[in-house]
């Protein structure tokens, strides 16, 4: 009966190993195909998040300041006006 045990809990230990074997090979390859596509990304001139929401709150900014200084100069131009 004890060596019925050890063959069980080899053949546990085995599988357990090969779990973990699996795992990395998985974890590896999740982190080179994340590799490729960054490169096949980077290599296609795309931007990144970030820089697309910077420009746009730039973009938002410069607006409001042309319509502030549009209503600033009709302003201007009615009291010269009147």
């Amino acid at each position: 009966m004890q060596s019925r045990n050890k063959v069980l809990d080899d053949i546990s230990q085995l599988m357990t190993n090969a779990m973990g074997v699996a795992q990395g090979a998985r974890e590896e390859a999740e982190t080179a195909m994340k590799s490729m596509i960054d490169r096949w990304l980077a290599d296609r001139d795309f931007v990144t998040r970030e820089e697309f929401d910077a420009v746009r709150a730039m973009a938002q900014k410069a607006r409001e300041e042309n319509e502030a200084l549009a209503a600033r100069i009709a302003a201007l131009e009615e009291k010269q006006g009147g």
